[in-house]
C-alpha cells in the first residue's frame, strides 16, 4: 500500500495549546477515503477535540475494527497508542487494554458495519459493562468498501444508489446505547463540525461508558436522492436539541432552567458541560425521556442530534470490579504474586 506523507513544515505561528502543541500535531497520515468522504469530517473533528483538550498525544489509545470508518484513526493521533482490530472485535479488544491500562484515554472508532452487524454483540457487552471510553461509530447507512450493500443501519424505505428498496428494520445504535446503560449519549452529523467537535470533548472527559453515533454520508454510494443518510437529507431532517460549549475546570452550579435558557451539567472532573435547551420538555438527564424523545421524533421523520443523555455521577468498569489503582503494566512481582497465602485466602471466603 502506498501512503502520501504529510509536509513536515509547521508554520512558526501556528496557534499552540496549553501544552505547546499545534493542531498539526495531532493528525495522522493523509487520507486514502474518497474526497468529500463524511468519516474524514470526523477525523478532524477528534484532531481539533484533542487539541482544545490539550492532550498528551502518547494518554491516548485509540482502536478499531474493519471498515472505511475503522482506517480512519490512521488518519488522526499519529503519536497515540494504535490498534487495529478483526472485524466487529474492536470493543472486547479495548475493554482488555482499559483493565491493563487505566491511566489512557480510549477511544473506540468503528462504523454501522463493524459495530450493528458482525460486532453488533461486542458493541453491547462493552457498553453495558461501562467501559471508560469514547466509542464513535461513524455511520453511514451501507458497506462502502464492498460496493454499498446496506448495513443494519439503514432505514426501511431507503434506497440504494442502484434504486434497490431496503425493506429491513434499523438497528438504531443510539437507542440501543440508551437501553444498555450508556451513560454518555450523543448523536453527530459529520457535517456539522461546531456540534460535533464539543460531543467528541465531553465523551473524552466522561467517566464511564461514553457514545456517539455520527452521521457520516458515504459520498461513493449513499450521497443520493432517497438515501435518509445523504448530506442533503441530514441538513433537511435534522433536529438539534441543545448547543453545546465544554468549559474546563468551572466550579459546578446546579439549576433548574426553562426552554431558551441554559443548564450547566458537571462532569466527573469537574468540567462543567454547557447546554442550551432548545426543545420545551427536553431533559438531558433523563434517560427514559431521552429514548421516548428520539421514538418521537423519528416517528415524524427527523434526526436528532445533540446531547441526548448524560449521567454526572456516573461509574465504570473498574469501580465495578474494584480494581488497584495502579495500572496492572505498572504493578511489580509483589502485587502480581502474592503467594499461597493470599489464594488460601480468597479460596476460604467462597467456600
Amino acid at each position: 500500500m502506498t501512503y502520501i506523507a504529510k509536509p513536515q513544515f509547521h508554520h512558526p505561528e501556528l496557534p499552540r495549546n496549553a501544552l505547546g502543541f499545534t493542531r498539526r500535531d495531532y493528525e495522522g497520515r493523509v487520507s486514502t477515503l474518497c474526497a468529500g468522504c463524511g468519516h474524514d469530517s470526523i477525523s478532524a473533528a477528534i484532531v481539533q477535540a484533542a487539541f482544545e483538550l490539550d492532550l498528551e498525544p502518547h494518554r491516548l489509545a485509540k482502536l478499531s475494527g474493519i471498515g472505511c470508518s475503522s482506517k480512519t484513526p490512521d488518519y488522526f493521533l499519529g503519536a497515540s497508542h494504535g490498534f487495529n482490530t478483526v472485524h466487529g472485535r474492536m470493543p472486547s479488544v479495548l475493554t482488555g487494554a482499559n483493565l491493563a491500562n487505566r491511566d489512557l484515554i480510549y477511544l473506540g472508532v468503528s462504523g454501522d458495519g463493524d459495530s450493528a452487524s458482525i460486532g453488533l454483540g461486542q458493541f453491547a457487552h462493552a457498553i453495558r459493562r461501562g467501559v471508560n471510553m469514547a466509542y464513535i461509530v461513524e455511520n453511514n447507512g451501507v458497506y462502502g468498501l464492498t460496493k454499498g450493500q446496506f448495513s443494519a443501519t439503514a432505514d426501511a424505505g431507503s434506497k440504494s444508489k442502484r434504486g434497490i428498496v431496503n425493506h429491513d428494520n434499523p438497528i438504531d445504535m443510539v437507542s440501543l446505547a440508551l437501553q444498555l446503560g450508556a451513560s454518555y449519549v450523543g448523536r453527530g452529523f459529520s457535517g456539522d463540525k461546531s456540534q460535533l467537535t464539543p460531543l467528541i470533548k465531553g465523551a473524552i472527559l466522561h467517566k464511564g461508558a461514553a457514545f456517539i453515533d455520527v452521521i457520516s454520508p458515504c459520498v461513493a454510494f449513499n450521497n443520493h436522492p432517497g438515501s435518509t443518510k445523504s448530506f442533503d437529507y441530514v441538513r433537511e431532517h435534522n433536529e438539534a436539541v441543545n448547543r453545546l460549549d465544554v468549559i474546563l475546570g468551572r466550579t459546578p452550579i446546579h439549576a433548574d432552567y426553562e426552554p431558551g435558557t441554559v443548564a450547566e451539567v458537571t462532569q466527573h472532573d469537574g468540567s462543567v458541560l454547557k447546554l442550551r435547551k432548545l426543545a420545551a420538555d427536553y431533559d438531558a438527564s433523563d434517560r427514559n425521556r431521552a429514548m421516548a424523545y428520539l421514538q418521537e421524533r423519528q416517528s415524524a421523520g427527523e434526526i436528532v442530534t445533540g446531547l441526548l443523555y448524560v449521567d454526572p455521577d456516573s461509574s465504570d468498569l473498574h469501580d465495578h470490579l474494584h480494581t488497584a489503582a495502579t495500572p496492572l503494566n505498572r504493578l511489580g512481582d509483589a502485587e502480581l504474586t502474592p503467594g499461597s497465602g493470599a489464594l488460601d485466602a480468597i479460596n476460604a471466603s467462597l467456600r
